[in-house]
């Protein structure tokens, strides 16, 4: 959501650099999903409403009921939802946009280590069914496992890049 200040940024053939603001929302807007700490959830929409949303901006959205098959909470308002369940509800509007990319920052951190599994095996299946690139931003190194690509940052600098050609399963995490 920022712009660069220096160097190159590259997103399968997109130089994200180049893009001026207004490219830079539409970019955002159809390519990429979010999926936030603290859910950022409508409150006075139900979970599927939540989710409907994404459609509303996405031309080539996925049908809402369809991916909330997936978490089974169509009916609830955030309320009266678990913050786990809320979770889910936040990647199902993120994955509801159909977005090349999805980003998630800390999407287990206000989690209980069961919940934020069960988010985890979500986010894995999302990639792998949808052919997602799915990008966790967390300090909890103990799911650094289950990624193809760990890239470790420090000070706002990458301090190493790790390729994992046999990620974990979300079961063999120890939490």
């Amino acid at each position: 959501m920022d712009k660069a200040t220096s160097g190159r940024i590259t997103v399968g053939d997109k130089v994200i650099t180049s893009l001026n603001g207004r490219e830079l929302t539409e970019y955002r807007r159809l390519d990429v999903g979010f999926v936030f700490q603290f859910y950022n959830l409508m409150p006075n929409l139900t979970a599927l409403e939540n989710v409907e949303l994404a459609r509303q901006v996405c031309p080539n959205a996925l049908d809402p009921v369809e991916v909330m098959g997936q978490v089974g909470l169509m009916h609830n308002f955030p309320a009266q939802l678990s913050g786990g369940e809320q979770q889910r509800v936040s990647i199902a509007r993120a994955l509801c946009k159909n977005p090349a990319l999805l980003l998630c920052d800390e999407p287990t951190g206000a989690l209980d280590s069961k919940t934020g599994l069960q988010v985890l095996a979500l986010l894995k299946d999302v990639s792998e069914r949808y052919q997602t690139t799915v990008a966790i931003i967390t300090h909890n190194a103990a799911i650094a496992p289950l990624a193809r690509r760990v890239i470790r940052v420090r000070n706002g600098q990458i301090e190493s890049v790790e390729m994992n050609d046999h990620p974990a399963t979300v079961e063999e995490i120890a939490w």
